[in-house]
């Protein structure tokens, strides 16, 4: 392996936990087969029925992310236009805009893969079709991947729990690349915290 694979790889294996939205649901494997074939062809699977609504949607939550750091002001009143812009959405869709099925889960994310905890089992070797929005920035992934491990955790809190890790198995390069990123970002915010903690104990001592 030359020198810039070997980076690669490094960087696709740094993993960071962290709050963001997210959903999943099990997918046949046709469908995975028929997104792949397109995926092979140079067809992204962001070409799926339904995803362009979604995508304009997170599109517009992002741009006002982006906003809010230049003009609170106008951010906040687009923020109010969005909201009824929404209210009418769900008037037409029967309650329901394509936000409704994001949750916020605590994410393992990697270049190479997510883990996360769920109330359901899934067995190794389900595909799964996922949709991350990564925070704060509002920044959109939609990707595949496989379960590799469903691990049981303690009963703590009275509700049973299942930790999933899972492989990417089909994810576009420039995706790929917004994990890193996105997880080099918040090592960098975790790093500088620390470092802030440090300084107002030192000052307090």
């Amino acid at each position: 392996m030359d020198s810039k694979h070997f980076r690669k790889d490094r960087r696709k294996a740094v993993r960071v936990t962290g709050r963001n939205l997210f959903c999943f649901q099990p997918v046949p494997g046709e469908k995975y087969q028929a997104v792949a074939e397109d995926f092979s062809h140079g067809i992204p699977p962001y070409n799926q029925e339904g995803l362009v609504e979604l995508q304009m949607f997170i599109s517009a939550q992002s741009a006002l992310s982006r906003l809010r750091e230049r003009d609170r002001d106008l951010a906040e009143f687009l923020q109010h236009l969005d909201a009824k812009v929404n209210q009418i959405l769900r008037k037409m869709n029967n309650d329901k805009t394509p936000f409704d099925d994001l949750s916020y889960y605590d994410l393992n994310l990697g270049g190479n893969g997510i883990g996360f905890v769920t109330d359901e089992r899934i067995e190794p070797g389900t595909i799964l079709e996922l949709h991350i929005v990564l925070l704060p920035g509002y920044s959109y992934v939609y990707c595949f991947s496989r379960v590799l491990e469903c691990k049981e955790l303690a009963d703590s809190d009275g509700g049973g729990k299942f930790r999933i890790a899972s492989e990417f198995i089909l994810i576009m390069e420039e995706d790929q690349e917004k994990l890193i990123q996105h997880n080099f970002k918040q090592q960098s915010l975790a790093l500088r915290n620390r470092r802030l903690q440090g300084a107002s104990s030192n000052e307090g001592n």
